[in-house]
C-alpha cells in the first residue's frame, strides 16, 4: 500500500471531515487517463508531506455518493479540505507545482 490511503464513502465524513489535519482527496476511476498521470505525483506528495497533510484518494466507480454531494463533475478532480471545509479544488490532471501550492501553507 502507498502513502495515499483509500476512503469511500461510508468512511468520507471521519477520515476527510472530522481530520486534524488538511486533507488532499484524489477523485479518480480506473478508465481515467489523466487519472493515472496525476496519482504518482499525489503519491509522491504524501510521501513527502504525509506527516502535515492527510492524502487520499476516492474511487468514484465504486463510491457515488460522495463525489456527486461535493461538487465533482470531472475527473480527475482533487479537492483540499481544512477544518472539514473544501478550501481548494481542480479539476483536471495537474503538475506537481500546482498540487503541491495547493498545500503548502499548511507545511
Amino acid at each position: 500500500m502507498g502513502a495515499v490511503a483509500d476512503v469511500t464513502d461510508a468512511t468520507f465524513a471521519d477520515v476527510v471531515l472530522k481530520s486534524e489535519k488538511p486533507v488532499m482527496v484524489d477523485f479518480w476511476a480506473d478508465w481515467c487517463g489523466p487519472c493515472k498521470q496525476v496519482s504518482p505525483i499525489i503519491e509522491e506528495l504524501a510521501k513527502a508531506h504525509g506527516d502535515k497533510v492527510r492524502f487520499v484518494k476516492m474511487d468514484t466507480n465504486t463510491n457515488p455518493v460522495t463525489p456527486a454531494n461535493n461538487y465533482v463533475l470531472g475527473l480527475p478532480t482533487i479537492q483540499v479540505y481544512v477544518g472539514g471545509e473544501l478550501v481548494k479544488a481542480f479539476k483536471g490532471a495537474k503538475s506537481k507545482s500546482v498540487l503541491l501550492g495547493a498545500i503548502e501553507e499548511y507545511l
